[in-house]
């Protein structure tokens, strides 16, 4: 967010800042509570003499500061004048709550709403040849993200954090943006949501369930199986609700009891010879019990095939008879084979 004060100013990655200079008397501030036309930028004399209208700067992640005694504004990176992000000019401008300008286009907002963007749309400018300005509750850092949305872009490289992320998918509802839609597989927004899973599972399911966004949660879910459940907040259950925290009780509790169900049969036995017969192979048998107990005791829905290996691969350094301790491998592959392709 940006932030400006007579002797500092802190720059948000989505926004530029630019001057605008007053000879005589300093214009009074554009007020952002009522529709109002945005400042021209105004021309430059080059070398040649002549007079050329100030294009704006190329887009870069991070801004730059020009200081000035009267007016300084914001104005984003991705939605700025003459971003060639549409092949028609802007004709709106919103206004973060943070007083960061987007240049966009009203057409592209209805399209994407189904209720005329919060019913603020469409806007009427002061001046014919003006933009409307719209200001919006949203900060620049959740606007942004609504926007690169709507137009079917990635600020992946702004790195927005979860929360930010949260108030983005919330905001797009207000203003009629279907999820199912654009947070579907392969859109630019499930990407990001998913891209911070792994690092925040809880946050990312919770958000899921708010909206019932499936496709989400069931992407996320694989990173919450070692989320230990004890620790799950009002707050969180709240958020995803009834369903989606029924869901979640019943992957941890099915991937444990799947777990004890296929630890159960003991390896197949051999056919009887003169060194081992089915006496002898009743050893193993009881060795597995023993074994698949423990395992089963401390059964977790994430607990990896390694350890089932090392759990259970011991049990043949006391088995002296070739064949069984072939049941037993064969009977440890199957078992690795069969909880990997158990669903979570």
């Amino acid at each position: 967010m940006s932030v400006a004060s007579p002797q500092h100013r802190v720059q948000s990655p989505s926004s530029r800042d630019f001057q605008k200079d007053h000879h005589s008397r300093g214009s009074p501030t554009p007020s952002t509570g009522a529709l109002m036309t945005p400042p021209h930028s105004p021309p430059t004399s080059s070398e040649d003499g002549q007079s050329h209208p100030k294009t704006p700067p190329q887009e870069h992640p991070s801004s730059t500061t020009v200081h000035s005694e009267n007016t300084l504004i914001s104005i984003s990176t991705t939605f700025f004048p003459g971003a060639q992000i549409n092949q028609s000019p802007s004709d709106l401008v919103l206004v973060s709550s943070d007083s960061v300008f987007f240049y966009v286009h009203t057409q592209t907002l209805l399209d994407a709403s189904q209720n005329a963007f919060n019913r603020l749309l469409p806007a009427t400018s002061l001046t014919q040849d003006s933009e409307a300005i719209l200001p919006l509750p949203e900060s620049s850092d959740v606007l942004n993200v609504v926007l690169h949305t709507i137009y079917n872009l990635s600020c992946a490289h702004y790195a927005p954090t979860v929360h930010t992320l949260t108030l983005a998918v919330r905001a797009l509802k207000v203003y009629g943006a279907p999820l199912d839609t654009y947070i579907a597989p392969s859109t630019p927004l499930f990407t990001l949501l998913l891209a911070n899973a792994p690092a925040s599972p809880m946050s990312i399911y919770a958000l899921a369930g708010e909206h019932d966004l499936h496709h989400v949660a069931v992407s996320a879910s694989p990173h919450l199986l070692s989320f230990p459940l004890p620790t799950l907040t009002d707050e969180m259950a709240q958020q995803m609700g009834a369903v989606y925290l029924k869901k979640l009780f019943f992957l941890h509790l099915g991937r444990s009891d799947a777990l004890k169900r296929l630890l159960l049969p003991p390896p197949h036995p051999h056919s009887p010879t003169h060194e081992c017969d089915f006496t002898e192979q009743k050893k193993l048998t009881r060795a597995w019990a023993l074994a698949s107990a423990y395992l089963a005791w401390d059964s977790r829905p994430d607990m990896p095939g390694s350890t089932l290996e090392s759990a259970l691969s011991p049990l043949g350094e006391r088995l002296w008879c070739d064949l069984c301790r072939e049941a037993l491998q064969e009977r440890i592959r199957t078992l690795i084979i069969q909880w990997s392709v158990v669903k979570d």
